[in-house]
């Protein structure tokens, strides 16, 4: 594999003096020495020029079904080749996989593929599609971008599961190449993103309109509910309101269950009542797909017609127990109703 410094570039960026550069990809704009690394630890200045640090390392290569990612109305049933890198431009105490996104170091990288190599390992696997997960996927978006432009060559489609902390200029150019994204909003409260995430809210909800807006990207989003910090009913109803009202009643929403991890391990586990009623919230507020996740619930996790109630896409975990929809190419089957998505 050729040097990255020499050969890997990343986009996005300008000279900050003195050796400088200064990454525009994200809103933490992080000025940065020559020889060290932004906050995302996968971005570098090296000889005051930035370049991608992991370009063609990946962590993990493995199958999941795309229920996982979660994306419910992306093709149900279907699996995708998951892999990300390492590193991430959030802090979030509550992470699942700090191992990977706080890294400093190669050290969590097992393999190198090209972006030719992973579209070619997912058609001989004959998957649907190749989703950039464990890690957040913005920060490696130039290669990111160039294994979905070789998905695409090779009739494979591109899924993103992503926190959406980014700029709008790469935002637009990331998601133009995505065919689905899961965006994880983590709160609706500036505070929680300060003070759990290392971030900030309006960024994220300002690239859930540019995907919904700007792109033909796939969007589904997920809010994992945490006792005490952002599960109260009226931050529930307000982001309720806001994703129906920018973005639409259609937008497929999954409410997931908090369990203990890394810095908040002696937060307890939310109740699966919490769940329950953040649906009712949520439905109430006019969001017609909403969903559970990280617990077992027959009602939440299936895909239900607003129009005469039937289950259409019934699920048990990650398994799709039946699906109504393939068939009759995303329309339910009693009274026509189109469901959004990819059904086919």
């Amino acid at each position: 594999m050729a040097r990255v410094e020499e050969e890997y570039p990343a986009l996005w960026w300008e000279p900050a003096g003195g050796g400088r550069v200064q990454c525009l990809l994200c809103p933490h704009q992080c000025i940065i020495q020559d020889g060290e690394r932004g906050f995302c630890t996968g971005r570098m200045n090296y000889g005051s020029h930035m370049k991608l640090d992991r370009w063609q390392y990946i962590s993990g290569l493995c199958m999941d079904p795309i229920e996982k990612k979660p994306l419910y109305h992306f093709y149900p049933g279907s699996q995708a080749l998951s892999f990300g890198t390492a590193g991430c431009n959030l802090d979030c105490a509550f992470c699942q996989n700090h191992g990977l996104s706080r890294t400093m170091t190669t050290d969590r990288l097992t393999d190198t593929a090209t972006p030719e190599e992973i579209a070619e390992t997912a058609q001989s696997y004959n998957v649907r599609s190749v989703a950039f997960t464990y890690n957040e996927p913005v920060i490696f978006a130039e290669y990111a971008i160039a294994v979905a432009n070789a998905c695409r060559k090779a009739g494979i489609q591109s899924v993103a599961v992503t926190a959406g902390f980014i700029n709008p200029q790469p935002a637009r150019t990331f998601f133009s190449v995505m065919d689905a994204a899961n965006v994880d909003l983590k709160g609706f409260t500036e505070s929680f993103y300060r003070d759990n995430c290392g971030g900030h809210l309006m960024p994220v909800l300002e690239t859930l309109l540019i995907i919904h807006r700007e792109t033909t990207c796939h969007l589904e989003i997920t809010n994992l509910l945490i006792p005490g910090l952002n599960d109260s009913a009226a931050e529930i109803k307000a982001m309720c309101d806001w994703i129906a009202r920018e973005l639409g009643q259609d937008i497929p929403l999954h409410f997931s269950a908090f369990h203990p991890a890394w810095r908040l391990n002696k937060v307890p586990q939310t109740p699966p009542a919490t769940l329950t009623n953040a649906r009712r919230i949520a439905k109430d507020a006019g969001l017609r797909y909403v969903y559970t996740g990280n617990i077992r619930d027959r009602e939440g996790s299936t895909t239900w017609c607003p129009g005469c109630g039937r289950d259409l896409v019934e699920r048990d975990w990650f398994t799709v127990r039946h699906n109504d929809l393939e068939a009759t190419q995303g329309r339910c089957p009693q009274c026509g109703t189109t469901i959004p998505g990819h059904f086919a």
